[in-house]
């Protein structure tokens, strides 16, 4: 069973969201909330290990709050719904340490899919959103000395997939595809697959 937090102000959207995941096989909805304090003053003490975050909160933004709530609670996943496509939120959000980034169109079935791909280890996006990040990614691969099999992976791992669907896309085993992923991440100077994938953004994004 996977279970999930809301924290979203919009009470409509709060309470679809709610139903959707309750009537979902091997999903709970545990808590839900209609602000980042909210969360922040909850969740340390009553854990889930998935939120549903929205970014234009009152109070502390969702950005703000996925920073904090890594900080108190290092292994939770953060996928961010919202209505934004700006590449500053996309960045900052991926910075501040969230697995993925959906819009709030997404159908219900590929939120549902979403959630399990980021429990899964991977980095779900909205099409437009990825396409942003492996555009700025092909722009700025070749300055960081990768090997064509590492291009590979990091494309792979900015296009949403998890380790397991990169193994099978690439004919490797999972193991190595976590010694190209460390690789990766020594060579950009990160230290998570959000990092990883959030530097493609930062740099040299017009």
């Amino acid at each position: 069973m996977i279970h999930i937090a809301i924290v979203e102000d919009d009470n409509d959207i709060r309470e679809s969201l709610s139903i959707l995941l309750k009537g979902t096989a091997n999903l709970s909805c545990k808590q839900s909330y209609n602000s980042a304090e909210k969360a922040l003053a909850d969740l340390p003490e009553n854990p889930v290990d998935l939120v549903l975050m929205d970014i234009n909160l009152p109070g502390i933004s969702g950005i703000e709050c996925v920073k904090q709530l890594k900080d108190q609670i290092p292994d939770i996943e953060v996928l961010m719904l919202t209505i934004s496509d700006n590449s500053k939120d996309v960045f900052d959000a991926l910075c501040a340490g969230a697995s993925g980034y959906l819009r709030k169109n997404t159908p219900p079935s590929m939120l549902i899919s979403a959630i399990h791909e980021t429990i899964e280890g991977g980095a779900p996006m909205s099409m437009d959103i990825a396409r942003m990040v492996i555009d700025s990614f092909h722009r700025e691969k070749q300055k960081y000395n990768l090997t064509n099999r590492e291009k590979e992976v990091l494309t792979a791992l900015c296009d949403g997939q998890s380790y397991k669907l990169i193994a099978n896309s690439l004919f490797i085993d999972i193991n190595t595809v976590k010694f190209h992923i460390r690789n990766i991440y020594h060579k950009l100077e990160v230290n998570s697959k959000g990092e990883a994938v959030s530097k493609a953004i930062r740099e040299n994004l017009t």
